[in-house]
């Protein structure tokens, strides 16, 4: 066998290293190098092992000639180009789970530190002073901790606030009501949680629905005095807005482990603030868990370079060698009416059946059923989903996953149908491969479709009259959004209609609402696939 050449380019516990030199793989270890040296050197390595520091762009992917593989020592992916690795046929994998002890309770660390006012009181001390009265701080006792996103960091950091005495109220839109009382927790809208909340602390993915989610309008509907904690993503609370309401009082104070822009600048408004108090991203940062992830991602990366096994990767499931080619097109299929389905319905979802019907039925429907699992979970959940953890989470969240084969599908070849249930409220998709490749979305509920998912989608569903496609296109144009592909469906004459169209880009709010408001529009979703 060649060498196989590994590079460490961020800090990784020793204990990962001794892995991989154990495994007969070269390591060599540079960290905090520059772009300009990672983009000459990466072209000598087959792995690269990377924690939140390197950036790994699409321009160090196409300096990458050799590289077959990423890990990330962590659960978060958002500093690699997973897209373009995908497409350069480079396996991305990390390590979901192993910091979700060590963050949840750095979560409540930065809790008593903002409301007993810790670090203020530390550095009065240590300048000499003795100033006991300025330091008056609050309880926890029967405080409510508002929790936005239970994945599984929330949900640890629920216990750990209902181990102090407080109240959880939670807001997530996919964990099912049954889950929530079962876990003691009481669940509302976002609204409500802004509305009852002492203590605000996100715990969601950054995505383009959860950016700027904590804003001047949404602070402005919060109690006096709130307290914010943001240890998941930086960019989900609006860091100007927050900086106007600490200086107002608004908000009494803000603990942030997270940032916009990292390292932050020491000129930043934020730390100018009395109220407001920081880590420098360390919420994974204890031993324990720094050795559960390095550990946890050489043996990863050892398995798939000398076996071919591709434990924990977010953009390949864990299938023989041999069977991908004919799998991957049901995979991506799966994938895909998952991730549509998460943002087409609303609610908990308490069960998920998915039907295979005809050819597919007689194929292993395992890796399939896990990539429509791994697409429904995605968009909601702050920890990263991939193909071996989304079943695991299914089952943390309570959600009961059937499978369902059939040698009839119909009209077509092969026919997967992904349907979600919860409190009596049912919605169903199905999709089927054209040329045995190319997936398509061929059922919505009660319409018939033929959907590319792919990019960003509307989806209208309007009163079936005249002028309601020429008022949405005249809508777009004045935005200047072009339209990719239009498609349109409807139960029957003078009913609901089903109005799809593929547009160029994502919209802005202002022409979302307009759509919204327009006449004979009954509900509007921006998808993006």
């Amino acid at each position: 066998m060649s060498e196989i050449k590994i590079l460490i380019s961020d800090n990784l516990s020793k204990q990962g290293v001794e892995i991989l030199q154990k495994a007969g793989l070269t390591v060599d270890v540079k960290t905090k190098m520059s772009k300009e040296e990672l983009l000459r050197d990466i072209k000598n390595y087959d792995g690269l092992i990377v924690r939140s520091g390197t950036k790994v762009t699409a321009d160090v992917l196409a300096a990458a000639e050799k590289l077959r593989i990423i890990g990330r020592a962590g659960s978060g992916l958002d500093n690699v180009d997973i897209t373009t690795a995908t497409k350069r046929g480079i396996v991305v994998m990390n390590t979901p789970g192993g910091n979700t002890v060590t963050t949840a309770e750095h979560t409540l660390a930065m809790i008593f530190a903002l409301v007993r006012r810790v670090p203020q009181a530390n550095s009065s001390m240590k300048a000499g002073k003795w100033e006991k009265e300025r330091f008056m701080g609050t309880e926890l006792y029967n405080k409510n901790l508002g929790i936005v996103g239970m994945g599984q960091i929330g949900s640890h950091l629920a216990k750990l606030a209902q181990g102090v005495m407080m109240n959880v109220i939670v807001y997530d839109p996919y964990l099912a009501e049954d889950r929530a009382r079962k876990m003691g927790v009481e669940m509302m809208s976002l609204a409500d949680l802004f509305r009852r909340a002492d203590i605000i602390s996100v715990h969601t993915p950054l995505t383009p629905e959860t950016k700027n989610i904590i804003n001047a309008d949404t602070i402005s509907t919060m109690k006096d005095g709130v307290k914010i904690i943001n240890c998941a993503r930086g960019g989900i609370i609006n860091e100007k807005h927050l900086t106007e309401a600490l200086k107002s009082g608004k908000v009494g104070g803000a603990a942030f482990d997270v940032f916009e822009e990292e390292p932050i600048k020491p000129d930043h408004p934020l730390l100018s603030l009395e109220n407001f108090i920081c880590t420098p991203h360390i919420g994974a940062s204890t031993t324990e868990a720094q050795e559960n992830v390095a550990v946890g991602i050489a043996e990863q990366i050892v398995d798939y370079l000398t076996r071919g096994i591709a434990r924990g990767a977010v953009n390949v499931p864990s299938v023989p060698a041999d069977l991908l080619p004919r799998l991957q097109p049901y995979i991506t299929l799966a994938e895909k009416l998952g991730l549509l389905q998460s943002q087409l319905y609303e609610g908990g979802i308490e069960r998920v059946t998915v039907e295979y019907k005809g050819e597919v039925a007689g194929v292993n429907v395992a890796p399939l059923t896990i990539a429509a699992l791994k697409g429904l979970l995605t968009p909601i959940l702050e920890e990263t989903v991939n193909y071996v953890n989304a079943p695991v989470i299914a089952r943390e969240r309570g959600i009961e996953v059937k499978e369902v084969k059939s040698s009839d599908a119909g009209d077509f070849t092969s026919l997967i149908s992904l349907q979600v249930e919860a409190d009596k409220k049912t919605s169903r998709i199905a999709g089927a491969l054209y040329s045995r490749r190319d997936p398509r979305i061929v059922q919505l509920d009660n319409f018939r479709v033929e959907i590319v998912p792919d990019g960003h989608m509307l989806f209208i569903l309007n009163n079936d009259r005249p002028g309601v496609i020429g008022d949405v296109g005249k809508i777009l144009g004045t935005h200047q959004i072009n339209i990719a592909r239009m498609q349109c469906s409807r139960e029957e004459k003078g009913g609901e209609a089903l109005l799809i169209l593929g547009v160029d880009g994502p919209l802005p709010a202002d022409a979302l609402r307009a759509i919204t408001v327009a006449e004979n529009i009954l509900s509007v979703k921006l998808v993006r696939l």
